[in-house]
């Protein structure tokens, strides 16, 4: 999440909540039993479906989502045309230290295994192993936020059910009738609001990220793989190039010209 993204969030949020403000009678989209019956329902159906550690997985995976920083595609290019170079000039044993260096968790594995003499077969196998369990274990999380967002519209029509039983069992009785309407009418709006507006985003953000994330982690594959096969710098540099955006790689022209410079400066020694 970027700062426009959060700045964009708190905008629309307080228009929203500006539009029930603005009624005369505000007061009546507030309702503590309405909301009990939903946020209660809600939680007590997702620990009836889910064990408790994977409610707790699930909350830290959303929870990083938004607050860690996510590595670009041009971060990753830039440090594999950095390896490339490196090791055309002193071989692989070169990415030892690079592999102390990096701060990408996946990229580092990969170096791992390539400066420990594993086969070009066993990286890939391992690292698409690795990728399609990534993936596996971020869907439950997904899954969890979704399964949320539709239990939560459900308990609000429960709650509106409440309401209409309380107007019925008032019958002739003014202020009962009074008291059971805003749980009647809160509740479906409170289940609405908590299932499109927080656990729904969330679900698609945990989506959006993990996506990324496997892009970036099958580049991250590709360009080790090229790095061990010993590929020229600037085939490579082109080769990666394919992965970033038409804005991005204008950004990143510069940095191809650098490679191109490093690698004729080995050439000439």
């Amino acid at each position: 999440m970027t700062r426009y993204n959060w700045i964009g969030v708190f905008l629309f949020a307080a228009i929203f909540a500006s539009s029930f403000l603005a009624n005369e009678n505000a007061g009546l989209f507030l309702n503590q039993i309405g909301l009990l019956v939903v946020v209660s329902g809600t939680l007590g159906a997702v620990f009836l479906s889910y064990p408790s550690a994977s409610i707790v997985a699930s909350v830290k995976v959303a929870q990083n989502s938004f607050s860690t920083h996510a590595t670009t595609a041009k971060e990753i290019v830039d440090a594999l045309l950095d390896l490339s170079v490196r090791s055309r000039r002193k071989g692989l044993v070169a990415l030892e230290n690079a592999e102390e260096e990096t701060s990408i968790s996946f990229l580092k594995r990969a170096l791992g295994m390539l400066v420990d003499g594993y086969t070009a077969d066993e990286i890939r196998d391992i690292l698409y192993t690795e990728m399609h369990y990534f993936k596996e274990r971020r869907s439950q999380h997904e899954r969890f936020f979704r399964h949320a967002a539709r239990l939560a519209p459900a308990f609000g029509v429960a709650g509106s059910v409440i309401g209409l039983i309380g107007m019925l069992s008032g019958i002739g009785e003014a202020d009962v009738i009074i008291e059971s309407i805003p749980v009647a009418l809160t509740s479906t709006l409170y289940g609405i609001v908590l299932g499109n507006f927080f656990l729904t985003p969330i679900a698609e953000n945990i989506y959006a990220k993990t996506r990324q994330e496997l892009m970036l982690q099958k580049l991250a594959t590709d360009g080790v793989m090229a790095i061990q096969h010993e590929q020229n710098p600037y085939r490579l540099a082109m080769k990666l190039e394919s992965f970033l955006t038409p804005s991005a790689r204008s950004e990143n022209v510069h940095t191809f010209e650098e490679i191109r410079q490093r690698v004729r400066a080995l050439q000439t020694q």
